[in-house]
């Protein structure tokens, strides 16, 4: 007797339809899962086996043999076991559910029969929902997100008794429904700009990335509040739209990081990333590629803190997600792609010691011509082309940390950056783009309209500065950004002169 039933499997932010086959025949007792399963997929027999025994259900005594079809995709992952423990427990007793062939089972079990969750459940939703099956059998704790996904019967299902009941009495219980998680995950404390003496042209630098998503670098003497400024773009990043929040929801989920209790993320990701981090935890790898850092700051910030005391190949590693807004990483088994639009954030001292050209503070520095240097050259010119925005952050004099804060608080900045946002969205929404950081050249020559005066500015700069093209073209956006945040139409002269000063020359 054979029994079908369909699972699917996780290859990136896709899936995979999954033919699981179970067939009794002749031969030695025992167990055989073939179809280029890993050792996780392998080590199902054993808690199939145990799970039904503890579940008051008869293993088959003969050969069992479980196929997960397509045979040459590499199946990963305990998600196979909930549709072979099935499929082993209808062999001797065919199920009577007339929509076998319109459901999807996933989930891993333990021993006693309950189910555990698993990963990656919402992008296995939409894949789901996207080849026509009706009926999704997912874990207790996977329901709510799988719930997220419109236009499919969730089926939360907590012991494989439970799912074993719903096929045999052919009674399917009522799809789960959609709790609100208009808060999402709930957010970590940020800094308030508020608390932050001083420093005006960097947070108004902050609020013009923030604003238009663009990278940018602070640089300046220890303790000068870099880090704490960059902490506080957290506070004045809008909420993720619903499209956003999907994408993001996403990857997290593959990458487990999901909170149970509310498994949608609707703020935007800040992720903090110490220099010490190797190349494939930044950007993504391993043997089964996963996603890296930058692609959980996808649509959001990735803040890079002590720049400089990376290794410049990590580093480099940086130059391509920045320009083309995703990762693709290649394996001889496959290539995955992950996207990756986030905006840089980064903070480094001028020197190792940190002190040299800071004025006031200038005669510490030991540092040699050589060793500063070697420092800055950390960060190589094309990598340098690829941010936005640079800016210097001095020491804050005493008269400014002594007296009462009456600073602008990160909730007034905010409505701006909304507003600014809002403005770009409806612009490139018919581009299917989000912020200016995203436009292409022929997005710019669209959209970022000036005068005369302001091309006759324009040349001079490119000349004098010998600008590359990239380098114009964020500069352009940059303008953008800053007229947007003025709310105006076209690109003015002032505009072009605030973003000039941000370029690095």
């Amino acid at each position: 007797m054979n029994h079908v039933l369909y699972s699917l499997a996780l290859q990136g932010l896709d899936a995979e339809l999954i033919k699981v086959e179970v067939d009794q025949c002749q031969g030695h007792p025992g167990t055989v899962i073939v179809g280029l399963g890993d050792a996780a997929v392998q080590e199902s027999r054993e808690r199939v086996r145990s799970a039904m025994k503890n579940s008051s259900l008869k293993y088959p005594r003969g050969k069992v043999v479980v196929n997960l079809a397509p045979a040459d995709i590499k199946k990963v992952g305990p998600c196979f076991d909930l549709p072979i423990a099935l499929g082993i427990a209808g062999l001797s007793n065919p199920f009577t559910f007339s929509g076998l062939d319109q459901s999807v089972f996933l989930g891993e079990l333990s021993l006693d029969g309950s189910l555990r969750p698993i990963q990656g459940v919402l992008a296995l939703a939409g894949e789901c929902r996207e080849r026509g099956f009706k009926y999704l059998f997912v874990p207790e704790e996977n329901a709510q997100e799988a719930a997220l996904i419109e236009g499919l019967h969730v089926v939360s299902v907590a012991h494989l008794q439970q799912a074993l009941e719903i096929l045999y009495s052919r009674r399917l219980p009522d799809p789960v429904k959609r709790k609100d998680f208009s808060q999402g995950q709930s957010l970590e404390p940020y800094v308030d700009f508020a608390d932050v003496k001083g420093q005006m042209q960097a947070k108004r630098a902050l609020e013009i990335a923030a604003s238009g998503g663009h990278n940018i670098v602070l640089n300046g003497s220890p303790g000068s509040g870099k880090s704490m400024m960059a902490r506080a773009l957290s506070g004045i990043l809008p909420p993720l739209s619903p499209l956003e929040s999907l994408e993001v929801t996403k990857i997290w989920s593959l990458a487990g990081l999901l909170d149970k209790e509310s498994p949608i993320i609707s703020n935007r990701p800040f992720r903090t990333v110490h220099h010490t981090a190797s190349g494939a935890a930044l950007v993504g790898g391993g043997s089964m590629p996963r996603p890296g850092e930058i692609s959980l700051a996808h649509r959001g910030v990735l803040f890079l803190d002590e720049m400089a005391e990376f290794p410049k190949r990590t580093l480099e590693l940086l130059r391509q997600p920045l320009e083309d807004h995703q990762i693709t990483i290649s394996r001889a088994q496959r290539s995955l792609t992950y996207p990756a639009q986030f905006f840089l954030c980064g903070a480094m001292n001028p020197c190792p010691c940190g002190y040299s050209g800071v004025p006031g503070v200038e005669a510490k520095c030991e540092c040699s011509p050589f060793m500063i240097e070697s420092y800055q050259k950390k960060l190589s010119g094309p990598l340098l082309d690829r941010i936005d925005m640079m800016c210097s952050v001095s020491p804050v004099d005493f008269d400014e940390l002594h007296k009462k804060s009456n600073a602008e608080p990160s909730s007034s900045i905010r409505v701006r950056v909304e507003k600014a946002r809002m403005i770009q969205g409806e612009r490139l929404k018919s581009e299917g783009l989000f912020t200016n950081s995203e436009m292409r050249s022929s997005q710019i020559l669209k959209w970022c309209q000036y005068d005369d005066d302001v091309k006759q500015v324009l040349e001079k700069v490119v000349s004098r500065l010998q600008l590359s093209a990239r380098s114009f073209h964020r500069m352009l956006k940059v303008s953008r950004t800053i007229a947007d945040l003025d709310a105006s139409e076209k690109i003015q002269r002032n505009h072009v002169l605030e973003a000039l000063q941000y370029r690095r020359v």
